[in-house]
């Protein structure tokens, strides 16, 4: 398996790093409190390139993460051995009440040192395949102990601990953890953590991941992917009903940030396929009108972002309770939308057919609204959104159907014809 034969590469790899010691001045401060994905990949690739071009004296990673994908641990896990291959030890500091969990405590594993504030966790390791068979779980569960226990004997730790944290989820406090030399050492704060390690006197460079790296992060979500592919295709087809232009935009954007997010995973094809088979049925929604269909898009495409993340490797599992609350919220908006098109739309559009432009033309109506260019007009006391022909009109002037686009009626105001004036001369009889 490839996630196994990644395992046990990283793992031959860890045990040959040396105990690196600084050569410069600088501590560069990593603000890893971010999911383990691809904008931590490039930020904390940014953050060792940024030590090594200052001959930075070590790299501190200030973290807080729940874990994240096993792939993008195994990068950030090479910029640790590039840093200390460079010379410059690399050091995690758990912060207060924040977590080493899951990817993370194999990130932090492979630092030099490991701090831990009061309140902080490290672990559970227990890797998952989303969708995977039980051999498949059996085979990456035995290489990311095999890893992680070569973590532990490279920087002289727990091993038996270990055991459980990637066997039976285990997780352990801060002061468990430094009893059985899990971690290395507690620290209050940050700045007791650098008096600790002999590096409280030099300066520092802090560094957190900037738009582009949180943008990454937030497109490495298969959720969101998925979520903004189908909200793209909604938001087109409802311009088409409510032609404004700036929903396709949107709509458009929204659809490629999705493909794009899609394509960064690796999400899985069953799940692309079943969005776009969900696509479809939101678009026939155009031809049809009764809003069922958009219904049934909707639900069908919550299982497709469901199924985005089949076969990839994380720790801990993607799939979580807040996950199924988003795809239950989604489907709510997608019955709701669905309801309008049942409700508002597809009266209106049948009420269109059934008028016809030809009829429509030259009809009579009161403006209910101010039309700048847009408002309400009501013509054969039927109420119309409309756009004005000849400029500004006011509320409750007449005005007169010239054409009708979808939905919109064009009008033009009536000019009204000048009163007689009391004072024209009468004519005198003869």
């Amino acid at each position: 398996m490839l996630v196994a034969s990644n395992l046990a590469a990283s793992s031959s790899e860890a045990i040959s790093q040396p105990v690196a010691s600084g050569g410069g001045n600088v501590v560069v401060i990593a603000d890893f409190n971010v999911q383990v994905d691809l904008g931590a990949v490039a930020f904390m690739s940014r953050v060792v390139s940024t030590a090594q071009s200052q001959n930075a004296a070590a790299i501190i990673i200030e973290m807080n993460t729940p874990g994240g994908s096993l792939s993008d641990m195994f990068s950030i896990m090479s910029s640790i051995t590039k840093a200390n291959q460079s010379g410059i030890p690399t050091y995690t500091f758990i912060t207060p009440n924040g977590l080493g969990a899951s990817a993370g405590s194999y990130i932090a594993m492979a630092t030099n040192k490991i701090l831990m504030a009061p309140g902080s966790i490290i672990g559970p390791s227990t890797p998952y395949i989303i969708g995977g068979t039980a051999l498949e779980q059996n085979h990456t569960q035995a290489a990311a102990l095999t890893l992680l226990t070569s973590l532990a004997e490279n920087w002289g730790r727990n091993t038996t601990a270990i055991y459980d944290m990637v066997q039976s989820n285990q997780a352990f406090t801060a002061k468990e953890a430094v009893a059985i030399h899990v971690a290395d050492g507690s620290a209050t704060s940050l700045s007791d953590a650098l008096n600790q390690l002999g590096l409280s006197t030099n300066p520092q460079v802090h560094l957190s991941e900037d738009i582009y790296e949180q943008i990454i992060s937030a497109l490495s979500n298969a959720t969101l992917d998925g979520i903004l592919f189908l909200v793209g295709v909604i938001a087109i087809v409802l311009d088409v009903f409510h032609p404004t232009i700036l929903l396709t935009i949107l709509g458009v954007i929204a659809i490629v940030a999705g493909l794009v997010g899609a394509e960064i995973i690796g999400a899985s094809l069953l799940g692309i396929v079943i969005l776009v088979i969900a696509a479809a049925l939101i678009v026939a929604e155009l031809k049809l009108g009764h809003g069922f269909a958009l219904m049934a898009g909707v639900v069908l495409g919550a299982f497709g972002i469901y199924y985005l993340s089949l076969g990839l490797q994380y720790s801990p599992s993607p799939i979580t309770e807040l996950v199924e609350i988003e795809l239950g919220l989604l489907v709510v908006f997608g019955v709701i939308i669905g309801l309008y098109i049942r409700w508002v739309i597809g009266p209106i559009r049948r009420r269109a057919k059934l008028t016809g432009i030809e009829a429509m033309m030259g009809k009579p109506g009161v403006a209910i609204t101010d039309l700048n260019p847009k408002g309400e007009v009501r013509v054969e006391g039927e109420i119309w959104r409309a756009e004005s022909l000849s400029g500004d009109i006011e509320k409750g002037k007449r005005v007169i159907v010239k054409s009708l686009n979808g939905l919109v009626v064009k009008v033009t105001i009536v000019q009204e014809q000048p009163e007689q004036t009391t004072n024209d001369p009468k004519p005198k009889p003869l």
